[in-house]
């Protein structure tokens, strides 16, 4: 339960509704090289790393090496999604797997931690916005330069 705490989606959880959530996740011990899920796979759990690595791998480029109080796959506690990357265990390591169906009937039977997760969505989404909008002015721009350099461009 306490290192459900630490994760950032349910630190504002209370007692009661981290202890529902830790006493229904299932804890699981994978071996260095065990696959977590696989790149497109349907999302159906999030994961917690209690102990150990886990390397996230995208077009055989790993993206990031997450560890010990690390929430993998969040979204899949809100929505059926398809996974973005592969997860692979680095060495061994413990994890405990969430469901959906768990998390939905702990924000239904918590009302108070329901209204601060959204609020942690809500920040994330706005967050994730206003990384785009930047990515798109970047790009834009880098447009705009390309053009100009060509012969022939305004």
């Amino acid at each position: 339960m306490a290192l459900l705490a630490q994760v950032a989606l349910f630190r504002d959880m209370d007692r009661d509704a981290l202890r529902l959530l830790a006493f229904s996740s299932e804890r699981r011990r994978l071996r260095a090289g065990d696959t977590l899920f696989r790149k497109d796979d349907i999302s159906e759990y999030s994961f917690v790393v209690v102990s150990g690595s886990i390397t996230l791998i995208d077009d055989d480029v790993a993206t990031a090496v997450v560890g010990p109080g690390t929430l993998i796959g969040e979204m899949a506690l809100v929505s059926e999604t398809r996974r973005p990357t592969t997860a692979i265990a680095r060495e061994p390591t413990v994890i405990l797997r969430l469901s959906r169906q768990m998390f939905r009937r702990t924000l239904e039977e918590y009302p108070a931690a329901a209204a601060r997760i959204a609020a942690e969505l809500r920040q994330r989404v706005f967050q994730i916005s206003s990384e785009l909008a930047e990515v798109k002015d970047r790009l834009l721009k880098l447009g705009d330069e390309s053009s100009a350099k060509k012969p022939g461009g305004s």
